[in-house]
This record gives structure tokens, sequence and C-alpha cells, in this order.
């Protein structure tokens, strides 16, 4: 008699399929990381080339030259505190789904979020998804909620601390709540039923939409584990860390001899949260261009005063996204890359 597979099998063959699937997305989402890590040189590239033009090639490199390392040091610091003090949020994603991780390895698991952070609207953060069903065989769709939750306060937190500097400084607020709507837009249709329901009595008729609606019923399901307060409690890690992202760019900008003082802040606080939010609206991998572009704008405009040349400000962009982009683009790959034994077990 031919040998004939049990359901044991057939499971087994089902989740290596499904592994081998997600490591081509996987493959693919590096292909995109590699793509924007190019073309973010050709970006920094080009800002050099119009400061060289706009203030000469010398004063671009004496404003490189004029760097304190120790305070840009600090800037590396600070910036990776602001990472680290979300991690309670996420904590408390994962108990609300009823996820039982120990606390190293939920850590690591979300450290490694961060590798997939230049891809388009950070969904590629999805990848903490895949991690913990292969470390605790749960679903797909009941961890997903925890990446949405995330990804929302984050930029509920990058709003609110952008409208609040906008206010204290008395520009660009309605430009800001216009660019802020446009931004939580997308979240209604992962917050709200009814578009889902809509659309799924319109196309649940084609079969190949069929695995995502009942992927949508499972997120709809188990994103009710989350509750309402989570949001608020939240915004008590998300606020602060932005903060500390912009007492980031404040120790580059000062790290390059400018004695910018602490009544500024407030206008650093906005130059950065506003020049990420205009790069967010747009949707490029890692804000590519558009926060650059605004980073340098709004540094001449804001701080011109302070002897900041269009060469200064080109200058301290650079080096703040090397920070900002790329530095957290490398501890999450090396979070990701020690995640990725969990697959195996």
């Amino acid at each position: 008699m031919p040998h004939r597979k049990n359901d044991n099998d057939i499971t087994s063959l089902s989740r290596i399929s499904r592994q081998s699937d997600y490591i081509k997305r996987l493959s693919r989402a590096r292909g995109i990381i590699n793509l924007v890590m190019l073309f973010s040189v050709i970006v920094f590239g080009l800002i050099l080339v119009f400061a060289i033009l706009n203030d000469g090639i010398s004063n671009m490199v004496k404003a490189f030259e004029s760097v304190n390392l120790f305070y840009y040091g600090v800037a590396f610091f600070v910036l990776f505190s602001g990472y680290l003090i979300r991690f309670p949020k996420w904590e408390l994603y994962i108990r609300r789904l009823r996820i039982r991780i120990n606390r190293r390895k939920n850590f690591v698991i979300y450290l490694s979020m961060y590798s997939m952070d230049i891809t388009p609207g950070r969904w590629g953060r999805a990848v903490v998804s895949y991690t913990i069903n292969r470390l605790k065989r749960v679903r797909f769709s009941r961890t997903f909620p925890a990446v949405v939750a995330d990804i929302f306060t984050d930029f509920l937190g990058f709003l609110i601390v952008c409208l609040v500097a906008a206010f204290f400084i008395n520009k660009y607020v309605l430009v800001s709540l216009v660019i802020g709507f446009l931004l939580l837009l997308p979240f209604v249709f992962m917050y709200t039923k009814g578009p889902f329901e809509y659309f799924k009595r319109k196309l649940s008729r084609i079969e190949r939409m069929r695995s995502f609606f009942e992927v949508g019923e499972l997120y709809f399901h188990d994103k009710k584990r989350l509750g309402k307060d989570v949001y608020l409690y939240s915004l008590i890690f998300t606020i602060p860390a932005v903060l500390l992202n912009s007492a980031a760019l404040y120790l580059v900008i000062y790290s390059f001899g400018i004695h910018i003082g602490v009544a500024l802040f407030p206008t650093v606080v906005f130059i950065y949260t506003s020049s990420l939010l205009l790069g967010m609206i747009t949707g490029i991998p890692a804000t590519l261009g558009v926060t650059d572009a605004a980073l340098v704008g709004y540094l001449t405009l804001f701080l011109a005063p302070l002897g900041i040349t269009f060469a200064l400000a080109s200058a301290i962009t650079i080096l703040f996204r090397i920070i900002s982009v790329w530095f957290v683009e490398g501890f999450g790959i090396v979070a990701l890359a020690q995640s990725k034994k969990y697959w195996r077990l």
C-alpha cells in the first residue's frame, strides 16, 4: 500500500510553504532597503552639490570640519533612548492580545521591527508578527493589531507634538493640521469595520479576495482585545520619545558649534516633527528626499540668525539623517538577525 500523508505531515508541509513564502517576501524587503540606501546616497550627493553651488566647496568642508564628535555621539545615545522608552507600550499590546513571551525575547522582537522602518508606510514592521508566529504558533492576524497600533501611536505622537510646537512658535498650524488629517485617514480603514464590510460585500465573490477578507475578519476580532485605553497609555511613552528624537537633532546642531539656546528647543521640535510628517504624507520609503529637503529649508528659515547657512543646514541634515534613518536601520537589522533563530524553534 502507498504511504499516505497524515494531517500532521500536511500541516508541516503547509508551515514550510508559508515560511518559504515569507522568506521570499523578506528578500524583496531587503531589495527595497538596498534601493533606499542607494537613493539615500544620491539624495545626500544632491544636497552636497546644491550646498557647494550655493556657498562654495570651502564653506562645505569647513562645516563638516567643525563637528564636535562628543555631542554628535551623545545624539546617537539620546535618539536610541527614544526607541527604548517605546518598549513598554509594545509589551502592553502583547499582553492585551493574550500572548506570553519572555521579556528578553520580546525586546529583541520589538527592536527587530525597526529593520523594516524604511519600507513604505512602515508596514514592513509586520515582520514581528511572523517571528511571533514561528515562536509561539500564534496566527499572524492575532498579532498584526499590535503592529498597527504601534505605527498609529507613533504617527499620533508626532502629530500631537508637531501641533503643540506649531502653536508655541505660532507658525504653520493649519498646514500641520491638514497634513495630520491626511496621515490619519488610512487608519480609519484599519480601525473602523464599516469600510471593510462595504468592500467585503462588493468584492467577496472574487475568489482571490476571500483569503484577504478572512484575515480581515480575524484582525478586527483580535483588535478588540487591545481596548481603547491602550492608545492613551501609549502616548505616555510616544510623546517623550518624539521629544528625545528632537533633542537628538538639537544636539547635532549644537555639535557644529552653533550655541543654540534652550528657548529655541520648541523650534527644533517643530523643524523635526513637521519635516518628518511632510515626508510621511508622500509614502516614500524613509521619507527620502522630502524630509531631507524640508530639514534644510526649515533650518535656514528658522535658524539663519544663529549663522546657519545653506552649507551648514545641509551638513546638519546629512549627519542627522545618518542617525535617524541608518542608525535605526542598523540596530533593527542586528535585532532581526538575532530574532531569526526563533523562526527555527
